[in-house]
């Protein structure tokens, strides 16, 4: 079918580690308002990878989850139609860490007019609570819904690269909150990845590597009571590389 015009467009697929937890008392510490989301949760849910979609009002493919996105202005880039889109549409301003993750251009990929897509990958921290319009939502990659035309396969192309780029940059600290322990960590890492992750041998990889380093605090024991856990940051608050050679693998894999 020919095309009398084409749009481009930006997509972003933000993601963020939730567990969905009860709101937390003011007044507590970072360190401590990560801990009580990961431990306050009932046993019976998960922490989850979760990206960010809005529903769909109107045709085509009404009622099914677009990523948020849209049109290229002529006097913007594609860096700057992303955050605008995130800020205008869902309103998100808190992002960590934004790249470009790839084009997806498919002659046949919307309905007409043509459309060419500038996909994204963004990252929100673990303490982040961005106050979002009421017909959009976190749904865990896990479980995503119907999606509208090829926005899954962006989700998963983007859940691939951060995959990856766990096992050989610092990208973690754009999950992460200022402050943590290694418990909070783990349990992000095990989230991102989709498997589990050994805390000790975690714990020693990132500080080889010097991604993280111990603050020297320590962070108020749970309800439990036992030894106050050590409270870490990561070393850089940019991307880096830190083993290009590197592969964080799951229990078991050779």
């Amino acid at each position: 079918m020919a095309h009398s015009s084409t749009i481009h467009e930006s997509l972003t697929a933000v993601f963020q580690v939730r567990r969905f937890p009860r709101d937390i008392a003011a007044g507590r510490s970072s360190v401590d308002r990560a801990e009580g989301m990961l431990r306050r949760c009932p046993p019976d849910q998960r922490t989850e990878l979760a990206v960010l979609l809005w529903e769909r009002a109107l045709d085509p493919q009404k009622g099914t989850w677009s990523l948020p996105g849209g049109r290229l202005r002529d006097d913007e880039d594609l860096d700057t139609s992303a955050r605008r889109q995130l800020a205008e549409k869902v309103d998100v301003r808190e992002l960590s860490h934004l790249e470009q993750l790839s084009v997806f251009s498919a002659p046949d990929r919307v309905p007409s007019p043509r459309r060419i897509a500038s996909a994204y990958l963004g990252l929100v921290p673990l303490t982040a609570d961005p106050q979002l319009p009421s017909d959009t939502a976190w749904h865990p990659v896990s479980a995503l819904p119907d999606m509208s035309f090829d926005h899954r396969t962006v989700v998963d192309h983007a859940r691939t690269r951060l995959a990856a780029k766990l096992s050989y940059t610092n990208i973690a600290f754009a999950l992460a909150p200022d402050r943590f322990t290694m418990s909070t960590l783990r349990e992000i890492y095990c989230a991102a990845l989709g498997y589990d992750v050994d805390p000790t041998n975690l714990q020693r990889v990132l500080s080889r590597r010097k991604v993280i380093t111990p603050t020297g605090a320590t962070a108020a024991p749970g309800r439990a009571g036992g030894r106050p856990a050590a409270v870490y940051r990561f070393s850089d608050s940019g991307l880096r590389v830190t083993d290009e050679f590197a592969a964080l693998r799951p229990p078991g894999a050779s």
